[in-house]
């Protein structure tokens, strides 16, 4: 880049390339160098990069006196983002600058280059950005920079990541308080609300960058989709087609939602076109570093065929030559569907086309309601999480290292972080107390007297707690994990312990598209060979399952009412109407406004199959407070069920329901009292406590080298968790953990909100004398939890012969 400033530089660097900017590029760039901050919003790959680099670099050129040293951080949530950001950084940089990259990735070598002195420019993660803030010139280091982008806000305002970042950008505004701030994203639905979270007040400025991008989503369609359906039915009758759609173009990303749905998709394409090896690769996050890279890489330079992924591949990494992408299964959201959409046609002017591939018929329907809500813009929201103080905690921690810090001052400070803005002052001292002393009952242990009052002044003292300090700076906690050595030597990857403690040497499982042989655990390491047998398990991931959006299930609901009025006209329809027919025959459709409600008695007790179409996180709270209530009023033994279109409540002996026809079995009134009563709510606050624990610095990992397992993990978040319970039970940590339960896991707003409405419904009641197309999925969640697969296969053998034989009937009688 030449030595003018302003947007002027902006339009010769463009226009030396032959390239026109967008006007909403030239937007950012004279809003980011007047010193403003905001939020630009628009679809993937249309510039948004160039969009924000030229206003901050005309802005830091632009000053009286040029200075050097760090002016410019670049935020992105993942690693992978980092090296290919720092390249479109540096083409563009101006002259005499050097644009730096800070990750877990970086050799340490380049990490002490920067430490003697940082580059003007650097790409970064919030753990990175954390870790920056703990060093003791960290004012010195980071006063200078005028200019913050967080590539990919809407990946990080949802969750802890966020609230760190929020708490960084806090303590930067303090020594600058000129900051701007600008967000990207191509993703989000309350704008203005993602935007105020960033820049932490109202006066941003919004740009939304409307290109005439053309986006192509189409469905994949089953040759014979049949009238009764089941997770994964589908799955085997669209191998051919996913092989012939990688066939037809030159390269093609294959998304999963889940590792393992990636592992089993890996192999099922190679075992159809085994000479494709060496020209389809697999790339999720378990996967080693060298691993993901050589297939980034592959991705790039095109010399792939296709990739099988998870969302490790769903952010804004710029891969030119592909032409294709395939959604296995449902999206589960209109964000992450569009954000996958993105990866193809990642140009200006090039369409951008994603294939849904239905696993099984509901799916069908799910795809024309995607595609409807997707191109009316129906973009789910993101919001912060409300002032976790485990995240406050570690960073009451980060920021004594990093200089320290004067209560008063600091409490300011932290409430200009909007996730903090309701923090109260009785809030902040008991964490200042906690990292001070431990509380109330951890005050005889020097390791948990994290901070002391040095002059007046809030410091890290001893050199061991800020050693374990930095060595677990950071939100993001997942299970102990486990890597998968071959025998010969050589990494994989990484499993979850848990996983690898199940096996026996000479079991065989699939990982990284490979059947190996386990061997033995060795210094905290899974040691493997190549299998000769054929089958193998599959490792199972925590979090695998995702829940449907609310935008979605209402788009699928108002597809379902369509259908009800006898109007299909989407090819999608069509191709479900044999299993929507056969709902209508043997039940009814659940329409908007009506809760269907189906009653079934079979060998196995009393069934009840509820729709209210709230997702399986509310699913799952509601089938326990459901069962719960049912069972206060006649004691019974109940078995649940759910999915994200309804849940099944089996009785063993016949159940009241009075309660379901007047409508107290919704009662909003005692929700919150039923609900802890009717879960082992203390169980799982207790899991959720295990990652407050870590987070807050109370459960330290291990050194480099030298993890804990996951069972002294969990030992001693558990010792903690019963230390509290009995000595401290005011500890706002534990009160935090049960409320993340309701929040989180159970989805209490939307349960309540969900009651609500069933409440007010007229209630449709179907006597079924076989199981419906949308009972059956639920019988067989159900069963799968509980038998074999010859068992399985057997039993749904006999309820298909059934409720198949049901549909048959009538038509054997007319004739």
């Amino acid at each position: 880049m030449n030595d003018a400033t302003g947007p002027d530089a902006a339009e010769a660097w463009f226009a030396a390339r032959g390239w026109q900017p967008f006007e909403f590029q030239r937007r950012v760039w004279r809003a980011l160098a007047g010193g403003d901050s905001g939020l630009l919003h628009a679809t993937t790959g249309s510039g948004k990069t160039y969009a924000v680099w030229f206003g901050a670099t005309a802005r830091a050129l632009a000053r009286a006196a040029p200075r050097r040293g760090l002016q410019v951080l670049w935020l992105t949530p993942m690693r992978a983002l980092a090296a290919d950001t720092t390249r479109a950084l540096q083409a563009a940089a101006p002259a005499g600058w050097t644009v730096g990259q800070r990750t877990g990735d970086t050799p340490s070598a380049e990490r002490a280059r920067q430490d003697r002195r940082l580059p003007e420019a650097l790409v970064t993660t919030p753990e990175s950005l954390s870790l920056l803030l703990t060093r003791a010139s960290a004012q010195a280091d980071l006063s200078g920079v005028h200019s913050v982008v967080v590539d990919e806000w809407h990946e990080l305002i949802g969750s802890k990541r966020g609230v760190q970042l929020q708490l960084a950008l806090a303590r930067l505004r303090r020594w600058n308080p000129g900051l701007a701030v600008w967000g990207l994203s191509a993703t989000i639905g309350n704008l203005a609300e993602a935007m105020a979270t960033l820049v932490g007040h109202e006066a941003g400025t919004l740009v939304q960058g409307k290109l005439d991008k053309h986006l192509v989503i189409d469905t994949l369609l089953p040759q014979e989709p049949g009238r009764f359906s089941w997770g994964g039915h589908l799955g085997a009758q669209m191998l051919q087609p996913v092989v012939d759609e990688i066939e037809s173009a030159s390269t093609t990303l294959v998304f999963t939602n889940v590792r393992s749905q990636a592992e089993i998709w890996y192999r099922l394409i190679l075992d159809a076109r085994p000479d494709w090896a060496g020209l389809v690769a697999l790339h999720h996050g378990s996967l080693d570093r060298s691993v993901r890279e050589w297939v980034e890489a592959g991705l790039k330079q095109g010399s792939l065929k296709a990739v099988v992924a998870t969302s490790s591949l769903d952010l804004g990494v710029d891969f030119l030559p592909v032409e294709r992408v395939l959604q296995i299964g449902s999206a589960k959201g209109i964000a992450r569907l569009l954000q996958r959409a993105g990866r193809s046609g990642h140009a200006p002017g090039r369409a951008s086309r994603v294939t849904l591939v239905p696993t099984n018929t509901l799916e069908l329907v799910e795809a024309a309601a995607a595609r409807r809500a997707a191109l009316a813009g129906q973009v789910e929201a993101r919001r912060t999480p409300d002032k976790p103080l485990d995240v406050l905690v570690q960073h009451l921690v980060t920021v004594a290292l990093g200089g320290g810090f004067e209560a008063d001052a600091l409490f300011d400070e932290v409430r200009g972080a909007p996730a903090y803005r309701t923090l109260t002052r009785s809030e902040f001292d008991w964490a200042l107390a906690f990292v001070e002393r431990g509380g109330d009952s951890l005050g005889a242990y020097p390791e948990y007297h994290r901070v002391q009052q040095v002059d007046g002044v809030w410091r890290v003292v001893d050199r061991g707690i800020a050693q374990r300090h930095r060595l677990q700076v950071g939100t993001i906690v997942a299970d102990a994990t486990m890597q998968v050595k071959w025998l010969s030597g050589g990494t994989i990857g990484s499993v979850e312990e848990g996983f690898i403690a199940r096996l026996k040497p000479g079991d065989v499982f699939v990982f990284a598209g490979r059947l190996l042989e386990y061997v033995r655990t060795q210094d905290l390491a899974a040691y493997v060979r190549k299998a000769t047998k054929p089958k193998g398990l599959v490792p199972a991931w925590n979090g695998s399952r995702m829940p449907l959006s609310s935008e979605l299930a209402g788009a699928v609901q108002a597809l379902l009412e369509q259908v009800a009025g006898g109007v299909f006209g989407e090819p999608e329809l069509e191709a479900a109407r044999p299993m929507l027919a056969a709902q209508q025959r043997l039940s009814q459709l659940p329409r908007r406004g009506r809760l269907l409600v189906e009653r079934l008695r079979s060998r196995e007790g009393h069934h009840l199959f509820l729709y209210p179409f709230a997702g399986r996180n509310v699913h799952v709270g509601l089938a326990q407070l459901l069962a719960w209530r049912l069972a206060r009023q006649q004691p019974n033994t109940y078995s649940l069920s759910v999915n994200d279109y309804g849940l099944e409540i089996l009785a063993a002996q016949p159940p009241d329901w009075a309660p379901l026809a007047d409508g107290s079995l919704f009662a909003t009134d005692s929700l919150l009292a039923d609900v802890l009563a009717s879960l082992n709510s203390g169980e799982l606050a207790q899991r959720r406590f295990r990652e407050i624990a870590r987070v807050a610095g109370l459960v330290f990992g291990g050194y480099p080298g030298a993890p804990k397992s996951l069972r002294q993990l969990q030992a001693s978040s558990s010792l903690f968790w019963g230390v509290f319970r009995r000595y401290d039970a005011g500890n706002r940590l534990l009160q935090q953990a049960e409320a993340e339960v309701l929040a989180q896991e159970l989805e209490i707003g939307r349960l309540a909100a969900t009651l609500e409405v069933m409440k007010q419904m007229p209630i449709e009641i179907v006597e079924l004398k076989v199981a419906s197309p949308f009972a059956l999925p639920l019988l067989v969640e159900r069963l799968r939890e509980r038998l074999s697969t010859e068992q399985m296969k057997d039993r749904l053998a006999r309820l298909l012969a059934a409720s198949e034989a049901a549909l048959d009937a009538p038509r054997r009688a007319r004739r």
